[in-house]
């Protein structure tokens, strides 16, 4: 079992920039995201990272303005500058604990979703 505790949410004005962070309870987690939801819209992947190489991956809303990175302590970050009003939403973290899936495994597990563990969630709200 990997428990995933986001924080770093909060409420920023569009061109603003906050830093997400989400502490994982094992070193084990070869490929971790953050995925973002808002009400009535599906759950978006936001960006993946990949410990082999420290390989990282961004869907398209996230490119040229966040970074995804972790450090040794097991914590994974999203540094969200130049933040719009559609960033805004229910951030998580998600998590797989095993080997070592290459690059291309993680982004297919990014690209559908498909982690075992979630975090509970940092609210991100975005004012125009």
């Amino acid at each position: 079992q990997v428990r995933l505790v986001e924080s770093g949410g909060g409420s920023v004005q569009a061109g603003g920039s906050l830093r997400l962070s989400c502490a994982a309870s094992s070193a084990y987690t070869y490929c971790m995201a953050w995925f973002r939801q808002v009400p009535g819209k599906e759950r978006e992947g936001v960006a993946a990272f990949y410990i082999g190489g420290d390989r990282t991956y961004y869907g398209d809303s996230a490119k040229g303005r966040f970074t995804i990175s972790r450090d040794r302590t097991n914590t994974l970050y999203l540094q969200m500058n130049n933040l719009k009003f559609e960033d805004t939403g229910m951030y998580y973290c998600a998590a797989d604990h095993g080997g070592p899936i290459g690059l291309g495994g993680c982004i297919s597990k990014f690209s559908g979703g498909d982690f075992t563990f979630w975090g509970q969630g940092t609210q991100v709200t975005v004012s125009s």
